[in-house]
């Protein structure tokens, strides 16, 4: 059986039809606007998009609708978007693409809002996952708390028969009875049926929720 070496890809968003615009260079200090781009009923080029996840990272593809044919290709860094809303429309966004190295921008519109709205969505539910990839867990679910005992329970109950002493200058006394814990008082009547010692309360907690 012939292996394939062609890596596995998973599709997060496909936009059957796309417009892409030459766009003006970025004034300082101001943020793009998509009136400033010309007649928008004239695009530079028409389209599908998807967003394709491999294990390298994702990238939006600028694909001819009919043939599959690359026009573009955008990597896209969680950390570092290449895709930059405008200031006068949510249909349109400005992307940073990538070639050989070299890197340009384009102008890029959405016939419909809810295509505009669905390709937001697929980018920030991937740029929410990689950041919580490559955030470090927490140590609270991670290691159990070092005042917390690791492991099963001791049984430390006297049992039927034997003897407990404890040394006091001037003093020597033994627990024998079954019925007597270690302070000294009978547990008779309170349910205690093999002499074990009294459970101490847990320690003052420190504020951290489990």
């Amino acid at each position: 059986m012939e292996l394939l070496d062609e890596e596995v890809e998973s599709i997060l968003y496909i936009a059957r039809e796309i417009s892409v615009y030459k766009i003006p260079h970025l004034k300082a200090n101001e943020g793009h606007r998509a009136n400033d781009w010309g007649d928008l009923a004239q695009p530079l080029w028409k389209g599908r998009l998807r967003i394709v996840e491999k294990s390298s990272g994702a990238a939006l593809m600028f694909e001819d609708a009919q043939t599959g044919e690359l026009f573009a290709r955008a990597p896209y860094d969680a950390l570092k978007p290449c895709v930059e809303s405008v200031l006068d429309s949510s249909r349109y966004f400005v992307i940073r693409v990538e070639d050989t190295g070299k890197k340009a921008y384009i102008g890029m519109g959405f016939a419909e809002r809810t295509d505009s709205f669905d390709f937001n969505v697929a980018l920030q539910d991937y740029t929410k996952r990689m950041k919580a990839a490559l955030s470090p867990p927490s140590p609270d679910e991670e290691t159990p708390s070092p005042h917390v005992p690791v492991g099963p329970k001791k049984d430390y109950s006297l049992k039927e028969g034997q003897t407990f002493s404890i040394s006091i200058p001037g003093k020597t006394s033994k627990l024998s009875t079954p019925g007597t814990n270690l302070l000294g008082s009978s547990t008779q009547g309170h349910g205690n049926s093999g002499g074990g010692v009294p459970l101490l309360p847990p320690p003052p907690s420190s504020g951290r929720k489990k």
